[in-house]
């Protein structure tokens, strides 16, 4: 696993810079997705650190170096990443739907973040609707909320509602007599 040969890593720059006074490390490495809209666009910061400083670079998973774009995609003299906000006509998968890294290098040496799946959603309208659903007087009714698709990674459901009156349900579920 990826994770575990960084991890190694770190370690042993951390005893080699506390000889030294040098290190490099992360700050928060646990960051692996990022989900913006495209109404507000995302800024990400390069999860490591150094002393002293280190030069913080992104990069796609490719390797590839990012570039600026104006008005679309920079990188920050302090490592952070910002994605701007775009109208739906601008999306890029290779900008807005990508997975990125950064690095960090000092005298310590140099070492990479794991990947972070950076991805726009758009806002858009959507209605969930409820399943039909026929049973006994008497008998159990299962009812089913429909989310589009296009919105399912993103929605769930937290409460029904009849008649404006919340049913939120226990441990057990939610029993209504209709």
């Amino acid at each position: 696993m990826e994770g575990v040969g960084l991890n190694e890593a770190r370690g042993s720059l951390r005893s080699h810079a506390e000889d030294v006074g040098t290190s490099l490390y992360f700050v928060n490495d646990s960051i692996q997705q990022v989900t913006f809209s495209s109404t507000v666009g995302v800024v990400i910061p390069c999860p490591a650190a150094g002393s002293p400083s280190a030069v913080l670079r992104w990069y796609l998973a490719t390797g590839d170096d990012i570039y600026d774009v104006p008005h679309i995609r920079h990188v920050h003299a302090n490592g952070t990443l910002q994605l701007y906000p775009f109208s739906p006509s601008a999306f890029n998968s290779f900008i807005h739907d990508n997975d990125y890294f950064c690095t960090a290098e000092n005298s310590a040496g140099k070492i990479r973040s794991p990947n972070i799946r950076v991805k726009a959603v758009f806002r858009e309208p959507y209605t969930v609707r409820v399943e039909d659903q026929r049973s006994m007087r008497g008998n159990v009714a299962v009812f089913k909320c429909l989310i589009p698709s296009s919105v399912q990674e993103y929605v769930s459901v937290v409460s029904w509602e009849k008649d404006t009156v919340s049913i939120i349900p226990g441990k057990r579920g939610a029993t209504v007599l209709l």
